[in-house]
């Protein structure tokens, strides 16, 4: 039997960030995910680490806590073989979190989910990748395609690499979501072999687009097949077993380039109605 979709980029805890605002949308949520093959999911709210040392971030934590435990019992009730597990997005606005909390990691391994503040790649980050690699864990840039200052030829993007962190796409980056600069950006990050996970960073609500369906359409119809396995299904169920990334073989130059057209947006647009 092929092993589904494992995603672990999404915000459902109910009622602790900008995505599901209550159990019933996140269970709502899941249904859709398992509905379109994913068996596995390590959901992710928002967690600043600048809020590390104030009294506000235990209660937040505490918070968190209450919320999944209601959630993973309503999950296990409802989809029973639904691998489900927690984790966080941590947005790295400051060096001082305690990662050995395994809360903050995904799943409980040794993988840690970060993005950039305000969405703008900071000063030194690639060293700021390089902190985590010291301590044993293995930084995942959320979303890379999303960022300002990232430059035209991805040179930011190698270093990154260099350091040790790991990558991970959006689904709807590919299907148009975050507009023709994160498109753009992404299907280079493939051509390039760059990226080693595709994630939904679903944020949980009924009148949000899954994008997973869309997403992995755009890249079959790229003649991605191969890329797609990998990024959506070897890789990241690797992750939950707490395993690196296979390679994932570079996209034609010429496929990511005519993807570009009017034309590749346009049927980009009609996955979203089917």
């Amino acid at each position: 039997m092929r092993e589904g979709y494992a995603d672990f980029h999404s915000h459902l805890v109910p009622g602790v960030d900008d995505g599901s605002r209550s159990l019933e949308d996140a269970l709502h949520s899941l249904d859709r995910m398992v509905e379109a093959g994913v068996t596995r999911v390590i959901t992710t709210p928002h967690l600043r680490a600048s809020h590390a040392a104030s009294r506000r971030f235990a209660e937040y934590l505490d918070l968190v806590d209450h919320q999944w435990t209601r959630l993973q019992g309503a999950v296990q009730a409802r989809h029973p073989d639904l691998d489900f597990r927690r984790g966080f997005e941590i947005k790295v606005d400051h060096q001082g979190l305690d990662l050995s909390d395994p809360r903050m990691r995904l799943g409980g391994t040794r993988f840690v989910l970060v993005e950039w503040p305000m969405f703008q790649v900071p000063s030194g980050s690639p060293r700021i990748l390089e902190r985590f690699i010291q301590s044993g864990l293995v930084p995942i840039v959320a979303h890379p395609e999303r960022y300002h200052g990232v430059d035209p030829e991805l040179d930011v993007v190698r270093e990154w690499k260099r350091a040790g962190a790991l990558l991970q796409g959006n689904y709807g980056s590919l299907a148009g979501q975050n507009g023709p600069v994160a498109r753009t950006r992404i299907l280079h990050m493939l051509a390039e072999g760059l990226l080693d996970y595709l994630c939904s960073d679903f944020h949980g609500r009924p009148e949000y687009t899954f994008y997973l369906v869309p997403g992995a359409g755009a890249l079959r119809e790229l003649g991605g097949h191969k890329q797609l396995d990998l990024l959506g299904r070897v890789n990241t169920a690797r992750l939950f077993d707490g395993e690196a990334p296979l390679p994932v073989p570079a996209l034609s130059v010429e496929i990511a380039t005519d993807a570009l057209s009017t034309g590749f947006s346009r049927r980009c647009r009609g996955w979203l109605d089917e």
